[in-house]
């Protein structure tokens, strides 16, 4: 027995006598204790102390997974309940001048509980801090944060022990509760691994069970990963004070005990925990690059969850969770990528098949060329708001980029159209660009061929995030805001209340903040469609142009172009303008001089702009949906907030009722 406990407790040196044991008690995630103790009383009673401290944190460990269980389960019920025809009394309720609809009261409530929610809960908090995060995304934090520190703390007991050193007489060790402490916060980080992976996956259980698109969980996987950082460094500097001070004699004692292997692999880990906290900052992101950061988080995500098994085999439940869920996560999204391509091949046979778009180009060698893809790929609808990952093959297979359709689903058919719209920045979307531009001057040389010539293949992956129209209210009054290809996220909301009979009540407007008047050539068809609407419905549609016309040839001198090269690249931009441009809105039998428009030369106020539109509405809520930069996003936050009034809500006054649905990954 004294060979086979000797076995057992080869990964971590301790101060139990096993040649002395007549039994193992095992302890779950911990070296088995033998029993009887032998050693002095200060030591047996500190042992004590040891064990039962890390009972309680793996009992801590169960209750924190039970009650997020429980919170996901709960979660699910009252999407279904609040989805429901709510029941109860029926009030009237004042909609307007004159007119009154019946709400139920159980129906006010939710809908006066939840304005005094966004009100409070919707602006961004300590932006220095947190980024351009809502407030209840850092209150879920503080919450979480809080629950996790009460059980760092409750059930140990803190106290100090003065014992006696056998090959040293004369010599002490000070044993305290920093020990127990240690350990304890190294189990909560490694019950938190598995969490996190969860909040990066993409095809994310937790999405499916509370609705939320994959992405609202990013905020809480990074800050999670600040936790687990937090809770592994004290963890660290808590047993090295432990095993380099407290213990005698030193430096023996500290000497023996980095040389163990399964502090080597602790050190290992820790390193790697640190490469990984620095690579996600955002000035990390920024000097590395997002795909740099995103390759290089996997594997080193993969190599901590490795070190962190070589340190603490016992604990690797928790590990291997984590590994299950990141696989699962990967093979799904394989799965979903090769299901929607396995079609027909024009040899007749079924295989894997890449969807082929018609590029439209926009040069802008100012603010960085545009990019329109079109094309048609069998395949279910997918949802108003969803977004695809598009893998270009002729760029590179190894990254995709998320981009939102701006083409309307059509239920019922085998058949989907997509169009998308990307502003080339860099990397993958600048490779792109150039590779559009290319083949657009291909096509443009070759006199006999339709600009529609120029192709590309794609790879879907998806569709991906929420249905942003489904809690759409027939009454309810919509406002859109977008800038830039931010236009691509609400106007599939136009486009859908466009093919629906119109509400005589109901205001819909639209207003789109551009850099240059020849950015509304994206979208000419669509703003064509929706320019027809105008004419029979409340639509308004305003686009504001936030810089003057201007030529290239300033800018490019500045870099440095000699007056040949200028010439001659003013001469290719004009050209697949004009010929991309035409192209894009010929097709559909229109011209630019149709889309006469509201242009106007600044941006707009947008607090002037929610304000005149909330108080116009004679009847229903307002939904204001948005798409731009991040800074355009913080400021309708915190506009939208100051127009809910739980109060007039309660009362039954609609206007007092806003809410924003917003998609922030875009760049104004």
């Amino acid at each position: 027995m004294a060979v086979s406990a000797a076995s057992l407790l080869s990964a971590r040196a301790h101060i139990q006598n096993m040649s002395e044991a007549k039994f193992l008690e095992p302890h779950w995630g911990y070296v088995p204790r033998s029993k009887p103790c032998t050693n002095d009383a200060g030591s047996c009673e500190y042992l004590d102390i040891v064990y039962h401290s890390h009972d309680l944190g793996i009992l801590y460990s169960g209750i924190f997974w039970a009650s997020v269980g429980a919170i996901l389960l709960l979660w699910a019920i009252g999407r279904q309940v609040l989805h429901s025809q709510p029941s109860g009394v029926r009030l009237p309720v004042q909609t307007g001048e004159g007119s009154t609809s019946q709400v139920g009261t159980l129906e006010r409530l939710q809908r006066t509980i939840l304005s005094f929610a966004r009100r409070h809960l919707l602006p961004d908090a300590a932006r220095p801090i947190f980024g351009r995060t809502t407030r209840t995304q850092v209150l879920t934090l503080v919450v979480l944060t809080g629950y996790l520190t009460v059980w760092t703390f409750v059930g140990i007991v803190y106290k100090k022990w003065i014992t006696p050193v056998k090959a040293s007489p004369g010599v002490y060790n000070t044993r305290t509760s920093l020990g127990p402490w240690s350990d304890r916060i190294g189990i909560l980080a490694y019950a938190l691994t598995p969490l996190s992976v969860m909040l990066s996956s993409r095809e994310s259980i937790l999405s499916l069970v509370t609705g939320l698109p994959y992405q609202s969980f990013n905020f809480l996987h990074r800050w999670l990963g600040y936790i687990i950082f937090a809770q592994s460094s004290l963890h660290t500097i808590g047993w090295c004070v432990v095993e380099m001070r407290l213990y005698q004699p030193q430096p023996t004692v500290a000497i023996e005990w980095i040389k163990q292997l399964y502090m080597i692999w602790g050190v290992v880990a820790m390193f790697i925990l640190l490469l990984l906290v620095v690579l996600s900052t955002p000035w990390g992101i920024r000097l590395t690059g997002y795909e740099f950061f995103r390759k290089a988080h996997y594997v080193l995500a993969m190599l901590y969850i490795g070190a962190c098994w070589g340190h603490w085999a016992q604990l690797s439940p928790f590990l291997l969770t984590s590994l299950i869920v990141w696989f699962v996560d990967r093979g799904v999204r394989l799965a979903r990528t090769a299901l929607l391509h396995y079609n027909y091949l024009p040899s007749g046979h079924m295989g894997f098949r890449s969807a082929t778009a018609n590029i439209t180009f926009f040069p802008d060698p100012i603010n960085g060329d545009a990019v329109r893809l079109d094309f048609d790929h069998p395949h279910d609808a997918w949802n108003i708001g969803q977004h695809f990952y598009l893998c270009f093959p002729e760029s590179s297979i190894w990254q995709s980029h998320p981009f939102t359709p701006l083409s309307l689903p059509v239920i019922g058919t085998g058949h989907q159209r997509h169009s998308y719209i990307f502003r080339a920045k860099k990397g993958e979307t600048k490779r792109i660009a150039e590779l559009s531009a290319r083949r657009a001057l291909k096509t443009l040389a070759d006199e006999t061929a339709p600009l529609s010539d120029a192709k590309l293949s794609v790879v879907l992956n998806g569709p991906y995030g929420e249905n942003i129209a489904r809690d759409l209210a027939p009454e309810a009054n919509v406002l859109c805001i977008a800038g830039g290809t931010g236009i691509t996220y609400v106007l599939p909301v136009l486009l859908s209340l466009a093919a629906q009979p119109h509400s005589r009540d109901r205001q819909v407007s639209l207003v789109w903040v551009v850099r240059q008047k020849q950015d509304i050539d994206w979208v000419g068809p669509e703003l064509a469609v929706l320019k027809s609407w105008v004419k029979t419905s409340g639509l308004t549609i305003r686009i504001f142009v936030t810089r003057a016309a201007q030529g290239a040839t300033t800018q490019e001198s500045e870099s440095g172009l000699n007056p040949k090269d200028m010439e001659e690249k003013e001469m290719k931009t004009k050209e697949i303008t004009a010929s991309s441009s035409d192209s894009a809105l010929s097709v559909h039998g229109l011209s630019k001089s149709e889309l006469s428009l509201d242009h106007v030369h600044n941006r707009p106020h947008l607090d002037e702009v929610v304000s005149s539109f909330v108080e116009q509405n004679v009847r229903g809520r307002t939904d204001v949906f948005a798409s731009g930069p991040g800074e355009m996003i913080s400021q309708l936050r915190s506009i939208v907030a100051k127009h809910n009034e739980p109060s007039r809500v309660w009362r039954g006054e609609e206007r007092g009722d806003v809410r924003l649905t917003c998609d922030d990954r875009l760049e104004w």
